[in-house]
């Protein structure tokens, strides 16, 4: 699977190792930034991911940050991006499950590393349920539209 990752200053370490590991997993990465502990500002590296994955380069997105708040609010400004905010086992499968989330966020100042893996693991797993979500989705998309 391709997969588009980014991080802001706080999210940078967590970003490195979890590139290391998608591709020990043998995912291709496309690793938008930022590639430096420096501070930078999150939403550019946000919206290049979102963009990433709504234009179909790649089949889905990570992005780091401090909360992982920031980064999740910035990819769902993007139209057609499901970002969801995981920092546990049970919302990285519900985002998957009842959302079909295409970003997923992750709290770099939240959650450890060992478990991190574990989360981006269980997500890119799980598949979507589709059935009475299709709908839901389908609403959502609706509601896009029309902030437009």
């Amino acid at each position: 699977m391709k997969i588009a990752i980014g991080a802001d200053h706080a999210g940078f370490e967590l970003k490195e190792a979890l590139v290391g590991f998608l591709r020990s997993e043998g995912h291709e990465v496309l690793d938008l930034g930022t590639h430096s502990p420096d501070p930078v500002d999150y939403p550019p590296v946000c919206a290049d991911v979102a963009r990433t994955v709504a234009g179909g380069v790649a089949h889905a997105g990570i992005l780091l940050g401090g909360s992982g708040q920031g980064e999740q609010i910035t990819a769902n400004k993007v139209r057609g991006i499901r970002a969801a905010l995981c920092n546990d086992l049970y919302t990285a499968r519900l985002s998957r499950e009842h959302n079909d989330a295409n970003v997923l966020t992750i709290g770099a100042r939240i959650v450890a590393p060992t478990l991190a893996k574990e989360i981006v693991r269980l997500w890119l797993a799980t598949p979507f349920e589709g059935g009475r979500h299709v709908r839901r989705i389908d609403q959502i998309a609706q509601i896009e539209r029309g902030e437009r």
